[in-house]
């Protein structure tokens, strides 16, 4: 799998709807206000097609604009086609093959030096380690991504990641640590005044050690 990406002073994470050096930006917005071409048009209806749940139409779909961006030497349209191949992938529970496509995007995205998209992706290579119950990357690639959230100061996404992070100690057997997690999180709460939350989660940390005895 491919090493976890640290990026310093990121306090919002880019979606991978659309995949690109945050640089072309502005091209992308000005691009939208033009007719389609046949290729963006299937994959926007590919778009579609998954939201829908018609996962079979969509993987068609998503597939030939795949073989259009690389014959077209598109690296980014690759990369795009194949992070929605994933997001199929991961809709029919397929998760090997969900990594495979992710991993091909995450390698253009890392490439391109586009380091909000590969923090997106790591978190869809967080949800394949849950699902295939690989708790023990999964719980070092949630710490890497906490250590991220910390040196950015974004409490939010903090707590966010410290809760998820409790879930996979749950899920792996380790309810001491869930327990410490919740203990964490109700001391990030307790910084902001938070002081009801912070109960609620200190709660769930003695639930949780009542339980392991």
């Amino acid at each position: 799998m491919p090493p976890f990406v640290k990026e310093r002073r990121m306090s919002n994470l880019q979606s991978l709807e659309s995949i690109m050096p945050m640089a072309d930006a502005p091209v992308q917005e000005e691009k939208k206000k033009k007719p389609l071409e046949p290729v963006e048009q299937e994959y926007e209806e590919g778009k579609k097609f998954l939201a829908n749940g018609n996962t079979a139409q969509a993987a068609v779909a998503f597939h030939n604009v795949l073989l259009a961006r690389e014959e077209e030497g598109n690296e980014t349209g690759v990369a795009n086609a194949c992070n929605q191949l994933g997001n199929v992938c991961m809709a029919r529970e397929e998760y090997l093959q969900a990594r495979e496509h992710f991993q091909r995007a995450w390698k253009i995205c890392d490439k391109l030096f586009d380091q909000m998209s590969l923090m997106s992706l790591n978190r869809q290579f967080l949800a394949i380690h849950r699902a295939l119950k690989e708790y023990d990357e999964a719980i070092n690639m949630t710490l890497d991504i906490f250590d991220i959230y910390s040196e950015n100061r974004d409490p939010h996404g903090s707590v966010d990641v410290l809760e998820e992070l409790a879930d996979i100690y749950q899920d792996a057997g380790k309810v001491s640590k869930a327990a410490d997690t919740y203990r964490t999180i109700a001391s990030i709460h307790k910084n902001y005044k938070h002081n009801k939350i912070a109960a609620g989660f200190v709660e769930k940390a003695e639930e949780l050690d009542k339980s392991a005895q």
